[in-house]
């Protein structure tokens, strides 16, 4: 009988390890396909636009009054879980206009669920914040404008 049971066991194993040891391209799921694209195409963060309504954004001089607009936004919307000089909740936002192009930092700010599904750098972010994504404040493009122009006087 454990003879039996031992010859059956090799054989069940023998035909699970059947085949060429390669999977092929179809095997890896979608998702993760996409990902490896998307990594692919954004290896300079300063070019990552990110994903959202932002695809352009003009910079000129410091608007100071858009500066005081995206501090009152910031306090009121960001503090809970983002402070300027270090790490909280979130990364710390000083120097984050010398990481990150105004593009991907406004449509973080809009949309933060599709980006941290798709773009590999908030992917990455969402591991490094222990799994807390962040909360969508339901900003407009004008408040996430503003907050830009603060962030822009944070270096």
């Amino acid at each position: 009988m454990k003879l039996r049971l031992i010859f059956i066991m090799f054989i069940a194993l023998s035909l699970a390890n059947c085949g060429d040891g390669k999977k092929s391209q179809t095997d890896a799921p979608a998702a993760t396909k996409e990902v490896e694209e998307t990594q692919v195409a954004s290896s300079d963060p300063m070019e990552n636009k990110g994903i959202g309504p932002i695809s352009s954004v003009s910079l000129g001089e410091i608007d100071q009054a858009l500066v005081s607009e995206g501090e009152t936004v910031f306090k009121a919307k960001c503090t809970a879980c983002h402070k300027i000089s270090k790490k909280f909740v979130g990364p710390a936002l000083k120097g984050i206009t010398q990481r990150r192009s105004p593009e991907w930092i406004m449509n973080m700010t809009l949309n933060p669920e599709e980006m941290i599904q798709k773009d590999p750098i908030a992917m990455q972010l969402l591991v490094e914040a222990n799994g807390a994504p962040m909360a969508n404040q339901n900003l407009t493009e004008d408040e996430a404008r503003a907050l830009l122009e603060y962030f822009r006087t944070k270096n």
